[in-house]
């Protein structure tokens, strides 16, 4: 399967002419992919632009964000829980927290996730900052994309954003092993403005993606939501039409003052020699109404299974609970698990990247003692996790049986924590134990004292 991906051979060099075709190829795969999935996440789908009906006839617009639901609930899942990162070596540890802080990574991780989940891939790039400090944001594939070699296993060559600035000229950079060039954009040619060497090993971009075809999370199931919303907005029509049907009266001569009356006051007087015989009656088109909410129903429920992401809102789910509803998320824990090693080797390439900089502390190889701990968002039972962890004691060790617990976020820290709390309690006991000691001693020494007079008054007798 052919990669999405733009190549270049390894012995070209990117040139002007070049480059244009690489912004013009992805512009156009921005109008005809990436912006028909940003709509639809933000609420813009193709039932709003449908050609008008007769002004005689009812023409809602409906639409239900599936998009933005499936997407919002498996991330969620996904990251609700934001992913530690932890190291063997504290001075690597400390500065990569102080980075990840000043960056607000936790952040970034989500809304990329979110744009990966969108759209099937989205960039991180990795900067250092005026301050002279490690810097790092989030890009979407409309306004930047990744050159990649030829070989089997594919490097970055190339990585290019583009912009319109305040003045709606198109401005942007492209940055290769070494060096970040800026430029203009104007009438299709290239006007060269800066250019900066980054200090990083190798292009300071990294693509995450949502899976190898670099698939949207709710793609596949977009033309069941367009589907969705055009019987749903027909079937609103339907109820307008029933609620303003039209009124025969066969039999009867009506005037327009009479018709006017007869509106305004909802009063139907049929008169004459042949009154029993008029029909009176509204007009009524054929409904089907049993039909289209079958159909809606089952276009719902395929949505939801073909995006592999559970309904939550829905009233088996809420209900469910124990291994019934680890079940019911299977689906969703799988498609968890896999994006999480796309974004895991994602994750690599960027802490790679930092560690290669010569603005920081740390040796090239330092990114290879870190680790991630990433927690998908379960819905916790408390209960019953503290129900296990009581029966895992003498069968585990201490850091498996705090693990089951969702409550504890940092296994580590808690159990430094328990041996702080379980040697202030040896102390409490110790000191305890040394009162009633001295207390035995001094009462101890009270009986002695008492003997000796005793027995001075005797033989003094």
């Amino acid at each position: 399967m052919a990669l999405d991906i733009f190549r270049i051979a390894d012995g070209q060099e990117m040139t002007d002419e070049l480059l244009i075709q690489y912004i013009r190829k992805n512009d156009a795969k921005t109008n005809q992919r990436y912006k028909k999935l940003w709509n639809a996440y933000s609420g813009d789908f193709e039932i709003y632009h449908k050609p008008p009906k007769p002004a005689y006839k009812p023409d809602n617009r409906l639409a239900v964000n599936f998009p933005r639901h499936i997407v919002d609930s498996f991330e969620g899942f996904f990251l609700g829980i934001p992913i530690k990162v932890s190291s063997t070596d504290e001075a690597v540890m400390e500065y990569v927290n102080a980075v990840d802080a000043a960056n607000d990574s936790d952040d970034i991780n989500s809304e990329l996730s979110t744009i990966v989940s969108i759209f099937g891939r989205g960039y991180r790039i990795i900067f250092v900052d005026e301050d002279g400090d490690i810097g790092t944001a989030y890009l979407d594939p409309m306004e930047s994309f990744a050159v990649y070699n030829e070989s089997i296993k594919p490097r970055m060559r190339y990585f290019v954003r583009t912009y319109l600035d305040a003045n709606k000229v198109r401005r942007g950079s492209i940055s290769d092993d070494t060096t970040v060039r800026y430029f203009s954009m104007e009438g299709g040619e290239l006007k060269w403005l800066e250019e900066y060497p980054h200090g990083f090993s190798s292009v300071p971009a990294i693509e995450f993606v949502q899976n190898r075809a670099r698939t949207g999370l709710f793609e596949p199931v977009l033309p069941l939501c367009n589907s969705y919303n055009k019987i749903l907005s027909e079937k609103a029509n339907d109820v307008d039409y029933f609620a303003d049907a039209y009124l025969k009266a066969q039999g009867m001569n009506i005037d327009k003052e009479t018709i006017k009356f007869m509106r305004e006051n909802r009063i139907i007087n049929a008169k004459g020699t042949n009154a029993e015989k008029a029909i009176i009656e509204f007009l009524q088109k054929p409904s089907d109404d049993d039909t289209q909410e079958h159909l809606l129903d089952r276009i719902e429920r395929m949505i939801f299974t073909i995006a592999m992401v559970c309904n939550i809102s829905d009233d088996d789910f809420a209900t469910s609970s124990g291994i019934a509803l680890k079940y019911k998320l299977l689906p969703m824990t799988n498609l968890a698990a896999r994006k999480w090693r796309k974004f895991a080797s994602g994750l690599n390439e960027y802490y790679k990247l930092m560690c290669s900089n010569p603005v920081t502390p740390l040796e090239a190889d330092d990114w290879t003692t870190l680790m991630y701990t990433h927690n998908l968002n379960f819905p916790a039972n408390i209960y019953d996790e503290a129900e296990t962890a009581v029966r895992l004691k003498g069968v585990t060790s201490k850091r498996t049986q705090l693990s089951v617990l969702s409550i504890v976020d940092d296994v580590d820290a808690e159990l430094e924590q328990m041996a702080k709390e379980a040697t202030g309690e040896d102390k409490l006991v110790a000191e305890a134990e040394e009162n009633e000691e001295k207390e035995n001693d001094n009462n101890g020494t009270d009986n002695l004292d008492t003997s000796s007079d005793s027995d001075r008054g005797t033989r003094s007798e």
